[in-house]
């Protein structure tokens, strides 16, 4: 990536003006996400907000398009094991179509998996799908035993 373009895409924390920048358009390239009115959009980042530095929203905007390009996010599970230790568990992680392949979803993993360190946590996991093991592999991830699901709806 260039200088013109690095300093062209800016990482930073969610903003709760970023709903009007397509963050919730950017998640839809993801997974099922309806549309959501602004007062649910404020009640949710308001509830995220309360718990600090536990769960973190990464976003990158395109400083040009004053668009939300890149996302991904990390809450921290405090445990008993491991002498009361944190894990961070990363989630949500997208690049819109339209930026692929330019680095932006490594710079969101290594934003999150920078926060996860500085807060304590002995280890960061996520899970993901076999089309995107070769990624995660390139950002330092290994993979390791078997991830089960149950959906209530």
């Amino acid at each position: 990536m260039s200088i013109e373009e690095e300093n062209r895409f800016l990482v930073r924390k969610l903003e709760i003006s970023d709903k009007s920048r397509g963050f919730i358009e950017l998640l839809q390239q993801l997974t099922v996400c309806n549309p959501i009115s602004e007062e649910e959009f404020n009640a949710r980042f308001q509830d995220i907000s309360s718990y600090g530095d536990d769960h973190v929203i990464c976003v990158i905007e395109d400083t040009e398009s004053k668009k939300i390009v890149a996302t991904g996010s990390v809450f921290l599970e405090k445990k008993f094991v491991r002498n009361c230790g944190k894990v961070g568990h990363i989630e949500d992680v997208v690049v819109d179509s339209n930026v692929r392949g330019m680095k932006l979803g490594q710079k969101v993993i290594e934003f999150l998996t920078n926060h996860a360190k500085l807060m304590g946590c002995y280890k960061v996991i996520l899970d993901c799908s076999g089309d995107n093991k070769v990624f995660y592999e390139k950002c330092g991830f290994k993979e390791k035993e078997i991830q089960m699901a149950m959906y209530f709806n």
